[in-house]
């Protein structure tokens, strides 16, 4: 053991320049995953704000804002309690009989909730559980901003939690990548050791030992950087509107968060679980490399060429192949039973890191073939494609990186950019209005507005339905005054039953609701929390998954007017029609703009803050991956001195040797841009099939949805978008990284002759 020790210390002082990549690599992925999970901690335990709206009363009454069902959990039941948007006010007999404790103050533009001058036992005594009763910080969650901040800490914590999910798949697979090229670049030393009398376990145990030195220095670096760049992360979310302006990675305000000379702020769980990640990482990617190392002959590594051979064991292949298998098979399963799933951002956000990691497993049986297919004239051309072909095992650890972030960017960008772009498509042929007026309790005139053929105001709410007994589930709805100037108005993909039936006694659903036959009764509860038993009036297409409910506004409970849509008469002037409208509109805020001007405000290609989400995220691991990359180029670097010194008394020229590593790492990035296309084009290959499938009227089944969605995939063909633009900015960084590494890493060799 002590042997073991000696010469592991030994390796890790003389040979720094091959550790350093791995070490990049841990403290990276390390620091990355520190900084998510203290983000996630902070987002759990938002700082309690200061109350704004009743801040001078002690005690604040207000309403019930959820809704609680019992559901089946198995053999028990249980609760299932959703929010409800439109909670009804306090009752006024429970407002005289808190008259009689103190004073009640009321807020007159929002009166869902009132104030008391009374101490709070006694408030509670005369609520009981007719109300909430809030007192301290609590009395936050009557203010209007309260539910706003509420959704954006729900918003910070899907993205940290997605962030912290991919960069830790990224992570995962360049560290691994990273040791596995250590491991190779060391094949004639190990076959030293085997010749000088070193047995394979004597191998891998010195192996494991140099990854347990490396992984706790790197993992410890890891958590003062992610402790570091932890705020950093905190101010880029705010600054991209995803983050509200109070968040903080401090969120408890304690010492625990706050001192970096106390104990419990390292033991806390963040760092605790990017330590562990990180240590065990390194020793997983070294244990895999250290079995081919252990089998390394003396003689086969003395005799050993350039020409990597073997480079993948067949437990590798059986695993990429098993996973590719795996993530096609989803694709293939999901799209038959249940296409509107791919649409989900769970979904198309992490199904394809399977295919992902099947591609990454298989990179170096992939490469080669990719090489041969490139064509460069003369004899650098030449020299350049044999060398990426012969080692193989420094191009896969190039172009893995690659790989995971060309097809990251084209995967997760494109299928966002491409599921907002059809449901901006959908709703643009279910409008049949030519004017929208937006705002807040909106009213119309009663005289006639010229030009004006169909009227329809409606309010946005919601509907709750108990799916299958065992969970309660939200469906955002639309209650509507005039069910025939809502069929005049839009063009609803109706697929059984008449919208101009609907009633106070109906309801119209999709096909994704659970039980959704014409004529059926459902039991729902109503945006108010009221339960009520409703006829389904008509069933709509389930589409891209916005085609909610419809009901009567009797239904809708306090639900304001926000939306009225107009159809104008044949012939009539948009401009002195939108002009009439605005002023027989009376309400908050007012707005009149054309269907398209509407459309266009409120289905964007991609939600703002989900952009810049999505952006941040791949800003993220291209950083990673990156420096990564720079890590793995010098490392090859720091062993060619020989080749090169070869090639220059062979008559090459510095020029010409510059050009072919500036080749090598060019061809290597292209090979990982490549397969990094494929399985991009395998991901929204699925996503368009899916959509084709959703599409009113198709009737193409899923076999012919996946051969269109395939043969749509790397052009913006129906249904499919293509992040060309962010695909190219990764390709460009990490060539230029690539080629920058490649060329400096040789030129600080000693004698190969390159710095001349």
């Amino acid at each position: 053991m002590l042997t073991t020790l000696t010469s592991a210390w030994a390796n890790l002082r003389t040979r720094r320049h091959l550790f350093a990549g791995a070490f990049v690599a841990v403290a990276l992925g390390v620091a990355l995953v520190a900084s998510m999970g203290l983000g996630l901690a902070a987002a759990a335990d938002p700082p309690p704000g200061k109350p704004q709206r009743f801040a001078a009363q002690p005690v604040v009454v207000m309403p019930h804002d959820s809704l609680t069902v019992e559901v089946d959990r198995g053999p028990n039941r249980a609760r299932d309690t959703k929010k409800i948007p439109y909670p009804q006010p306090v009752d006024k007999e429970l407002l005289g009989e808190l008259a009689d404790l103190g004073t009640v103050h009321r807020d007159h533009l929002a009166p869902d909730a009132v104030g008391v001058d009374a101490s709070a036992a006694a408030v509670r005594e005369v609520v009981g559980d007719r109300a909430q009763v809030l007192t301290g910080a609590a009395r936050r969650l009557a203010d209007p901003g309260a539910e706003r901040d509420a959704q954006a800490v729900v918003a910070v914590r899907a993205m940290l939690g997605t962030a912290g999910g991919v960069s830790a798949f990224v992570a995962v697979f360049v560290t691994a990548s990273t040791f596995a090229f250590v491991v190779a670049l060391r094949r004639r030393e190990f076959g030293l050791l085997r010749l000088a009398g070193a047995t394979p376990g004597r191998v891998r145990r010195q192996l494991v030992t140099e990854a347990v030195a490396v992984g706790v220095a790197a993992s410890a670096t890891g958590c003062a950087l992610g402790s570091w760049g932890a705020p950093l992360l905190a101010r880029a979310l705010i600054d991209n509107g995803i983050a509200p302006t109070w968040f903080t990675v401090s969120g408890s305000g304690t010492a625990l968060w706050t001192s970096w000379t106390s104990w419990s702020y390292w033991a806390s769980w963040p760092f605790q679980l990017a330590f562990w990640t990180g240590l065990f990482v390194a020793i997983a990617g070294a244990w895999a490399a250290s079995r081919r190392a252990g089998r390394i002959g003396p003689v086969e590594a003395l005799r050993d060429a350039d020409v990597d051979a073997d480079v993948m064991p067949w437990s590798r292949r059986i695993v990429g192949a098993a996973l590719l298998s795996l993530g096609l098979g989803l694709t293939v399963h999901t799209l038959w039973t249940d296409p509107s799933a791919l649409l989900k951002r769970k979904t198309y956000t992490t199904q394809p890191m399977i295919l992902i990691t099947a591609a990454a497993a298989l990179a170096p049986l992939l490469v080669r073939p990719v090489l041969r297919l490139v064509r460069l004239p003369g004899a650098v051309g030449l020299l350049v494609r044999e060398n990426a072909a012969a080692s193989v095992r420094h191009t896969a650890a190039v172009a893995a990186p690659v790989l995971i972030t060309v097809a990251l960017a084209g995967s997760l960008m494109g299928s966002a950019e491409s599921v907002s772009a059809a449901k901006a498509q959908e709703a643009s042929e279910q409008m049949h209005a030519q004017l929208i007026s937006t705002g807040h309790e909106l009213s119309l005139a009663r005289r006639p507005v010229p030009g004006v053929a169909a009227v329809s105001p409606s309010a946005s709410t919601a509907v709750f339905v108990r799916e299958e007994g065992t969970a309660l589930v939200r469906s955002e709805a639309r209650a509507v005054s005039d069910p025939a100037a809502l069929a005049a108005t839009s063009r609803l993909p109706v697929v059984a039953g008449d919208i101009r039936r609907l009633d106070d006694r109906s309801i119209v659903v999709n096909e994704e609701w659970e039980h959704h036959r014409v004529g059926d009764r459902l039991t729902v509860w109503l945006g108010d929390g009221r339960r009520t038993t409703l006829r389904i009036a008509a069933v709509l297409a389930r589409g891209t998954g916005d085609n909610g409910a419809y009901v009567t506004m009797a239904n809708a409970g306090a639900a304001p007017v926000d939306r009225i849509d107009v159809r104008l008469t044949p012939g009539a002037s948009p401009a002195t029609a939108a002009g009439a409208l605005r002023a027989a509109t009376s309400g908050h805020d007012v707005r009149v703009r054309t269907a398209a001007a509407w459309l266009d405000a409120t289905h964007p290609r991609v939600k703002p803050q989900t952009r810049q989400g999505m952006l941040l995220l791949l800003g993220i691991a291209l950083t990673y991956t990156t420096i990564s990359l720079a890590g793995t180029q010098l490392m090859a670097a720091s062993v060619r001195d020989g080749e090169l010194r070869a090639l220059r008394r062979a008559g090459a020229t510095r020029v010409q040797v510059r050009w072919m590593l500036a080749g090598e790492a060019l061809v290597t990035v292209a090979a990982g841009t490549a397969l990094g296309l494929a399985v991009t084009a395998l991901n929204l290959g699925g996503l368009a099939a899916a959509l084709d499938l959703l599409a009113p009227g198709s009737g193409a089944g899923a076999g012919a949805g996946l051969g269109t969605g395939l043969a749509n995939g790397l052009g913006n063909g129906p249904g499919v978008v293509v992040p060309w633009g962010v695909v190219g900015s990764a390709v460009g960084v990490c060539a230029v990284v690539a080629v920058g590494a490649g060329v400096l890493g040789a030129g600080w060799g000693r004698r190969n002759g390159v710095r001349g």
